[in-house]
């Protein structure tokens, strides 16, 4: 069963302002603590209970960790601040519906992670292009001197993706903006 429904604008404040408080804890907040904060709020749900839309972006926020904690990816900012920012949002317990509400209460968080990982879709799709690349390229090389090939290599990967990466990001923005101009 597919269910649609429309955010009116006073909704899509109240996501905002919601994204607008992680934003200013996030400025003051150690990334360490709030990775270690996701993962806690993924370890209490009840994910046996909750629904198939709940799971599916609980799973991406597990990507997400992921990311954060993957060095050889080396996420930059503002791309970091911007995944940050979901992990704190998704860790909130006093967010806009309290989640031990049963059926509904991971309602307004997989509303706000969806919409959080769309705006990271380019993100999420560099850094599963670099895990792909890193897998094709084997963690295991005869000698040194391959290891060395394969380091360089993936290094060359990872900047050629995280400036397309930013690109995408520079674009959107762009995109944003022109519709905020256009509309307002």
């Amino acid at each position: 069963m597919r269910i649609t429904f429309e955010l009116e604008p006073a909704d899509i404040e109240r996501f905002h302002a919601a994204l607008v408080r992680s934003r200013s804890t996030a400025r003051c907040a150690d990334e360490l603590d709030v990775i270690d904060a996701a993962k806690y709020a993924l370890d209490n749900l009840n994910l046996g209970a909750a629904p198939a839309y709940v799971r599916k972006r609980l799973f991406e926020v597990q990507k997400l960790i992921a990311m954060l904690e993957d060095e050889a990816w080396a996420l930059p900012d503002p791309e970091r601040a911007d995944v940050i920012e979901t992990l704190i949002y998704f860790s909130d317990p006093d967010d806009l519906i309290p989640d031990e509400i049963e059926v509904i209460g991971l309602l307004d968080d997989a509303i706000m992670l969806e919409l959080l990982l769309r705006r990271l879709r380019h993100v999420r799709k560099a850094y599963a292009d670099f895990c792909a690349q890193r897998a094709a390229l084997g963690s295991i090389a005869a000698d040194a001197q391959e290891r060395q090939r394969i380091a360089r290599e993936l290094a060359a990967r990872r900047a050629a993706l995280q400036m397309r990466m930013r690109r995408a990001r520079l674009r959107d923005e762009a995109r944003r903006a022109a519709a905020v101009t256009a509309s307002g």
